[in-house]
Formats: structure tokens, sequence, C-alpha cells
């Protein structure tokens, strides 16, 4: 399983919390590539309720590390 930015992207507005079936079924209604649906197969319990996208990849990148100070520039 890998994640890109452009692969997470398509599930960044997902309902949350949710379940690997609900991001499946997410994935396959807004037409999500198949590398998306992939990933999600790939995830391991199917019970439990991942409650946001750094639930599956814990390095997703956040605002906070694209901050910079506006009053330098």
């Amino acid at each position: 399983m890998y994640w890109t930015l452009e692969l997470a992207s398509k599930i960044e507005d997902a309902p949350w919390p949710a379940t690997k079936e609900e991001l499946l079924d997410y994935a396959n209604r807004i037409g999500a590539p198949m590398e998306v649906i992939e990933n999600l197969q790939e995830l391991e319990d199917e019970d439990e309720a991942y409650e946001s996208i750094e639930d599956i990849w814990p390095d997703y990148p956040t605002k906070e590390d694209f901050f910079f100070d506006e009053e330098e520039y």
C-alpha cells in the first residue's frame, strides 16, 4: 500500500469517521482512481472506524506542515 498526496486527496473529504467498507463505498461513488480503492482494500480491520485520513496515512501532511510566516515576505 502506498499513498501520495494526489491519491489521499481523493478521500480527504470522506464522511469521517468511517469504516473500511464506508471508505470503499465513498471511493467508488466519487470515481476515485483504482490505486485508491486498492489501498483501501489493503486496510486491516474492517470493523474499526477511522477518524481521519491520518489514521490511514500517518504521514499525511497537514496545514501546519506548510506554515510559513507571511510577515517575513
